[in-house]
């Protein structure tokens, strides 16, 4: 990396850390806002229970019982999977020279082993402190945490123990030995910052248990002679105080949850991966009853994850599944409410993903995978689940939405996995299987869907987020996104950052980057921190209709209501089929004068051109009009890579950017009004 580059990321870690310690105080308030009467004497005895433990006081022992080798499970990671040994080759050969592709930082030089508490992003390294109490929101204390837990999840040992099982070459054991005998050096339990998050903590569990299927468990040869047993040991050791830390750790009450899914899911898996000790037992049925709760609680049952976002969606139905998988290989059942839930899901997935296999990036995303079973650059995590739930369910319309078996299917099924993938018959499925959602708030109007001339146009008025912080939720109620024949043309710009780079955070979760109505310059909902809402807009359906002939949606958001001068925002879509036009009516009902914004995020790779009325959007061959309201104050600009103010960016990946159109349509009004929109595809 550039040395400036290295200079600008210290001045950005050096103006966060300050903005840090100016909000401290102001987040912890609005944090104690969000909790419940319950909650509150939780954590105080929580805060009281960590500080006595880094005394040493009623922690217990920090070694486990010795390891009953001859319980065994059976591996749900199947060695038969029939995939093409090359790119997994050149994966593990990169990891072995020490590079990783950490978010944005690609073919990143970490060093063989890395250096795990150190921050590869800033340089920072994080003290070797009591983890629980260790403030990894403080970019000076840990750098960018993001950056420094990434590579502690090991999700790049399951590509070296891939390698190995189709090459058997004796270099990716060794280097598998040394990460792992360096990290339990560098990383003691229970110090430091990869003991501070007991999510982190969990999704290491399923890859070192991943890891540890592929390479045959107790017999592994990595376990050969006496410094083989002493590493086994080792390893076995820290399994039990990593299952244990999560066991007394769960995130509870507002904080309950992805987090809380994954270290079920972490827990879970530990137990039926390494049942070595009597206590798995009790990790299998904590866990297990957590799982089923937490899948109907979190996903509601027209399959939408109400954490309001569609990565998030991915990483719990990613948890839901794989321990759904582990459960069956060794005679362990979930309900079938769990298997509906799970089912449900996957249908929302298939419905809101167009014809080239798009989705909106609806709420945060921080590209969080559970386990990396495949190092393929095309690799696409949402059709691999839909090709994993065809199997599952028996769906064709999962397979057709899934287009081909991945290889991530082929390591979780094993050898029967493409027979039973072509078994699924695509000749009577019906896409999208649903149009609309509404406990999760989500509609889609469309027409010739699955076809070059498909439109799809994916409305959001569903709640903020979920629980009381909403923490994953964006400010972007009543907007939408839209593809043209699977051609992006208006979009969610997705989130770009989370603990670092305040100004960006804000952008990218705020009603500016979204394509909705924003009155006064403000969010709809107000932040109380980087994953905290303290004040948020309530979002509904008044009306939904689908013919032949039209798709129609009415919604309405109150998130302006508490303005000094109230604003109540309605929203009506149509789409006219058969003209190919979407007519957007935005009713807006105040007493006052307010300045009101109309927003629409064009996709990176979208030109934008003057035309009469509006602009012409062009992609790939397509285009579409799109007929701005005629108000003769009114004024209308293309931004693009704007940062002063901040416009015109779309994120596809974690910290990183692009810059990408965007049309602001902006008119000063006293009293209500009616704006009216035309796009014609």
């Amino acid at each position: 990396m550039p040395a400036h580059d290295f200079l600008d990321i210290g001045h950005r870690l050096k103006h966060s850390s300050a903005a840090w310690g100016r909000d401290w105080w102001v987040w912890h308030f609005n944090r104690l806002r969000c909790m419940t009467p319950a909650e509150i004497p939780y954590r105080l005895m929580r805060a009281l229970s960590s500080q006595a433990q880094s005394i040493g006081l009623f922690f217990g022992s920090r070694i486990g019982p010795a390891p009953d080798l001859m319980a065994a499970s059976k591996f749900w990671i199947h060695h038969t999977a029939r995939v093409d040994p090359a790119p997994y080759i050149e994966a593990a050969e990169r990891i072995a020279a020490g590079r990783l592709d950490v978010f944005a930082l690609r073919d990143l030089e970490v060093g063989t082993p890395p250096l795990w508490n150190r921050d590869p992003k800033s340089g920072v390294e994080a003290p070797c402190s009591f983890g629980k109490l260790l403030d990894y929101r403080n970019p000076q204390l840990v750098g960018d945490i993001k950056y420094l837990w990434e590579p502690n999840r090991h999700l790049h040992l399951v590509t070296l123990a891939q390698a190995y099982v189709l090459k058997h070459d004796p270099l990716y054991l060794q280097v598998i030995r040394q990460h792992l005998e360096s990290w339990l050096d560098t990383c003691p339990y229970p110090l430091g910052a990869n003991w501070s998050s007991a999510l982190e903590v969990a999704i290491r569990l399923i890859n070192w248990s991943v890891t540890w299927q592929l390479l045959e468990g107790v017999h592994s040869p990595l376990f050969d002679h006496e410094q083989g047993s002493r590493l086994r040991r080792r390893w076995l050791d820290s399994v039990y105080q990593h299952a244990e830390f999560v066991r007394g750790y769960f995130s509870l009450y507002s904080s309950a949850n992805n987090h809380l899914i994954g270290e079920a899911a972490g827990l879970f898996i530990a137990a039926l991966t390494w049942p070595h000790w009597h206590k798995a037992r009790v990790w299998q049925a904590t866990a297990q009853k957590i799982l089923e709760d937490e899948a109907q609680r979190q996903n509601a049952p027209d399959g939408v994850n109400r954490e309001q976002a569609v990565a998030y969606h991915h990483f719990v139905l990613d948890l839901l599944l794989l321990c759904l998988l582990a459960g069956k290989q060794n005679k362990v059942w979930f309900s079938v409410t769990y298997e509906t839930r799970i089912e449900a899901m996957l249908e929302y997935i298939a419905s809101i993903m167009d014809v080239s296999g798009n989705l909106p990036q609806f709420g945060d995303s921080d590209d969080a995978l559970v386990v990396r079973l495949t190092p393929s650059q095309s690799f696409c995590s949402y059709r691999s689940l839909l090709a994993t739930g065809a199997i599952i369910f028996r769906s064709g319309e999962f397979k057709r939405k899934a287009g081909a078996l991945d290889d991530k299917t082929r390591w979780l099924l094993g050898s029967q996995a493409d027979a039973l993938f072509d078994a699924q018959s695509v000749e009577r499925t019906r896409l999208p299987i649903r149009q609309h959602f509404p406990l999760g708030g989500y509609y889609i109007l469309g027409s010739e869907f699955e076809t070059a001339d498909e439109i799809r146009l994916t409305v959001d008025a569903g709640p903020l987020g979920f629980q009381s912080i909403a923490a994953h939720g964006h400010a972007d109620a009543l907007s939408f996104t839209l593809s043209v024949g699977g051609v992006e043309f208006l979009i969610d710009p997705g989130t770009y950052a989370y603990h670092t780079q305040g100004a960006w955070r804000r952008y990218f979760r705020g009603t500016a980057a979204h394509n909705t109505v924003r009155v006064d310059r403000q969010d709809q909902s107000e932040p109380g921190g980087n994953f905290m809402w303290v004040k948020k807009a309530r979002a509904g359906c008044s009306q939904w209709a689908s013919t032949v002939a039209e798709d129609l949606f009415e919604g309405w958001q109150n998130g302006y209501q508490r303005l000094k001068d109230p604003v109540m925002h309605w929203r009506k879509i149509s789409l006219h089929k058969l003209q190919r036009r979407i007519s957007i009516d935005d009713t807006l009902r105040m007493a006052g004068c307010h300045d009101i914004e109309l927003l629409f995020h064009c996709s990176e790779r979208c030109s934008v051109e003057a035309a009469p009325g509006g602009y012409l959007l062009k992609q790939d061959n397509k285009a579409l009009l799109l007929k701005l309201p005629h108000v003769d104050s009114a004024t209308s600009q293309v931004l693009v890579g704007g940062t002063a103010p901040i416009f015109g960016w779309v994120s596809r990946r974690f910290d990183n950017k692009l810059p990408a159109p965007t049309i602001l349509w902006q008119a000063r009004f006293t009293g209500d009004v009616v704006l009216r929109t035309e796009i014609v595809c």
